[in-house]
């Protein structure tokens, strides 16, 4: 695997959180000795250093196809990381305490992609199994999943029933009349014409003529609107008298 230095020394010194971190003592390669190091879990991938402030990592593990197993070792709390192969290197660590060797276990165990992978599927299964029961019908209802069908794509029943509404709006006087009662979409014929169109619908009956205002009536109109004043003065002043002696009988009254 072909690894780029600086883009995994930035990522193990930046800010991102790290699901664990801490000091462990870790056994050398050629040399059996054991060296305290600083261990960052980010991901899968488990980068060591020299020391906490170090600012560059010495080494990185990448926790692919990997398993996470305890171990004798002269060390207490000691654990190893192996890989498959037979000539794949063995990783042994050791821990400061027993809380921290099984917190350092459970998180490295579940760092990997294929442990996130197992996951994922046993959590589309208990997802399948709420929506559609243990024994894979669904709940309250027969059938499983691969018997479900679609609705038919044609008219509700309920919508068989309903009487149908006209075609074309009624009309009286210019104005659109709106009638739900059962055989009002067929049209009065008070024309006297009757018949239907070409589409058969019937045919509407003629608007009556606009009336027009003869000379006459627009003069009495204007007359009208003339003394509307002098009417409403008249009105006024009758109620206002009459008021006026309502709260004078009501002063009477209170002395």
């Amino acid at each position: 695997m072909k690894l780029n230095e600086r883009s995994l020394a930035f990522y193990a010194t930046c800010d991102s959180p790290a699901d664990n971190a801490g000091f462990l003592y870790k056994r050398g390669e050629r040399h059996t000795a054991y060296h305290r190091r600083w261990f960052v879990l980010k991901g899968n991938m488990l980068f060591y250093f020299e020391e906490r402030e170090s600012r560059e990592p010495v080494g990185v593990i990448v926790l692919e196809g990997c398993t996470v197993e305890l171990c004798d070792s002269a060390e207490e709390f000691a654990f190893a990381i192996r890989f498959g192969g037979t000539k794949s290197r063995t990783y042994v660590l050791a821990a400061e305490s027993q809380a921290a060797m099984e917190s350092w276990v459970k998180s490295l165990s579940r760092a990997s992609f294929d442990y996130m992978r197992l996951v994922v599927r046993e959590l589309e299964k208990q997802l399948e199994e709420m929506r559609w029961g243990p024994a894979g019908g669904c709940r309250g209802c027969r059938g499983s999943p691969s018997s479900w069908k679609p609705k038919p794509s044609g008219p509700e029943p309920w919508l068989e029933r309903l009487p149908a509404l006209p075609t074309v709006m009624p009309k009286e006087n210019g104005c659109a009349v709106w009638n739900n009662a059962p055989g009002a979409d067929l049209l009065p014929n008070t024309s006297g014409c009757g018949g239907h169109d070409s589409e058969g619908n019937p045919r509407l009956p003629p608007l009556p003529p606009r009336r027009r205002a003869s000379s006459s009536e627009a003069g009495g109109t204007g007359a009208a609107a003339a003394e509307s004043p002098s009417t409403f003065c008249r009105l006024h002043e009758r109620y206002g008298q009459e008021v006026a002696r309502l709260r004078q009988d009501w002063l009477e009254r209170r002395r």
